[in-house]
């Protein structure tokens, strides 16, 4: 048998990437934060227990970066799903929805997230944290801003806020009520994004996290268009 091609093998080394990342997205949901240990990580990510510090330098900073992942794709999925728009009213409306969904949907792993940040590492920046940021200062710009350097680091908080008012142990506010606040700062109609009580195909709530995560095994060859990602590179 001929040797793997170092495209191969580095195809290899991101698919087992994913897979950590899914794995702390399922046993943080399942079990929290401090009942899940990096063992178990490895463990149900089916990967050797050292490749989780080649990866990350820590467990928080793998957690975070998983919950980067769950909430950029599930912002990118809420913008394009169908039927498509450009209009930017709307798309701030299915951003507003898709973030306080996932506090409605994955309350255990939304509440370890925002206790996470305000441990003594803070907010991790990372490329799942870069990717969701960059769709979240689009969907500010097409919404009409004329300063979105202002305007997106206001619209973070404001959902940072919600999602933290929506999940506080003992005193949650309805994910409705801070629906409503937020379209009405944003001057949205209740009937755009995805109302309370609607159906929606692929939902926050949805168990299986696969598609988010690129899993699959990898190829025997390199495909044409495979390339490696530039996290991956400077590892």
């Amino acid at each position: 048998m001929s040797p793997r091609s170092a495209l191969v093998n580095e195809e290899l080394r991101r698919r087992s990437k994913e897979r950590l990342l899914q794995a702390a997205v399922e046993l943080v949901s399942e079990h929290g934060y401090e009942a899940t240990t990096l063992g178990d990580i490895a463990d149900r990510a089916g990967s050797a227990r050292g490749l989780v510090s080649y990866y990350f330098p820590g467990k928080r900073q793998l957690v975070q970066s998983a919950v980067h992942r769950l909430m950029h794709r599930t912002l990118e999925e809420a913008l394009e799903r169908e039927p498509h728009t450009e209009d930017g009213r709307e798309r701030m409306a299915r951003a507003i929805d898709a973030i306080l969904g996932l506090a409605r949907d994955r309350p255990v792993l939304m509440r370890q997230h925002m206790a996470g940040m305000l441990q003594a590492e803070g907010f991790v920046v990372c490329p799942e944290q870069r990717r969701l940021a960059e769709l979240l200062r689009d969907t500010v710009a097409r919404h009409g801003s004329h300063d979105v350097d202002t305007d997106y680091p206001m619209l973070r908080a404001l959902l940072m806020g919600a999602v933290f008012a929506a999940l506080v142990p003992g005193a949650p506010m309805p994910v409705p009520v801070l629906r409503a606040e937020l379209f009405k700062r944003y001057r949205l109609d209740w009937e755009m994004g995805v109302p309370p009580d609607t159906e929606v195909s692929g939902g926050t709530g949805r168990r299986d996290l696969s598609r988010f995560f690129a899993t699959e095994p990898a190829p025997e060859s390199p495909a044409p268009a495979l390339r490696p990602e530039p996290d991956a590179q400077s590892k």
